[in-house]
């Protein structure tokens, strides 16, 4: 962004906001609004403590699981898709579904099925990130030109090879933008999933914080997600960069 010909960095919006919040924490307007500065030093506070080290350690495993899994089934089942009519049909209208589904409402469902514990939030991180992988490599291996997979085949490379080198590399670009927005939908999910569960992780820190009303403490750990959330984003997103000539040689 360029005003009066000087270039202002994208990050310079953040610090607007954070110093409106700052005014309107000082003043003291809304309850539910401490200033910045309070909600940076209760961050730094809440870190040192044992009850976030733990809650961040069942999170963080929960989501790693939970995203492992989803990335396992979501691009295998993306490339069939999107390789054979058949399974395409078979499952485009389920995938569709749950995209556009609030999946939210299937926390209670899954609480009853795994139980109030670790297996729900990592089933519920799977079901927030599987399936907008799944449509993305879908749309992937559709843009492949069938020329490439022809001439592949005419030098006797066998369906294996052709899927591993030509189909995945070729619809890679694709597949980390899917990975990269399943991240976030994971993050999303692992917060939900733990504050409907409420007894784990994060969830149980939500819970307290806001019934003793200690809005400090809640949101500097609502920034934690948030941080997280951005990094991991920018992580995959500069791998997509690395990989563009994938999808340019296509």
């Amino acid at each position: 962004m360029t005003i009066l010909g000087f270039r202002i960095p994208m990050m310079a919006s953040l610090l607007v906001w954070a110093l409106v919040w700052e005014i309107v924490g000082r003043l003291d307007l809304v309850f539910l609004m401490p200033p910045i500065s309070a909600i940076l030093g209760a961050g730094i506070d809440l870190v040192q403590t044992v009850s976030w080290q733990k809650a961040t350690v069942i999170t963080i495993r929960s989501f790693t699981i939970g995203m492992a899994l989803a990335i396992a089934v979501g691009v295998p089942v993306g490339m069939l898709m999107g390789r054979v009519k058949i399974i395409d049909n078979i499952l485009g209208l389920w995938v569709n579904m749950f995209v556009s589904a609030p999946l939210s409402a299937l926390v209670p469902v899954l609480m009853i099925l795994f139980g109030m514990g670790e297996t729900t939030i990592v089933v519920t991180v799977f079901l927030f990130a599987v399936w907008i992988i799944v449509l993305d490599t879908r749309a992937g291996v559709m843009q492949i030109p069938p020329s490439l997979i022809e001439m592949a085949a005419s030098y006797g490379a066998s369906p294996a090879t052709i899927m591993r080198k030509i189909v995945f590399l070729s619809a890679l670009p694709e597949i980390l933008a899917g990975i990269r927005i399943g991240l976030i939908r994971g993050v999303k999910g692992v917060v939900i999933g733990q504050i409907l569960v409420a007894v784990i992780g994060y969830g149980e820190l939500f819970e307290l914080y806001s019934r003793s009303f200690d809005m400090e403490r809640f949101w500097a750990l609502t920034f934690v997600l948030f941080a997280a959330a951005m990094v991991l984003s920018s992580i995959v997103e500069r791998a997509e960069k690395r990989i563009e000539y994938y999808a340019g040689a296509r």
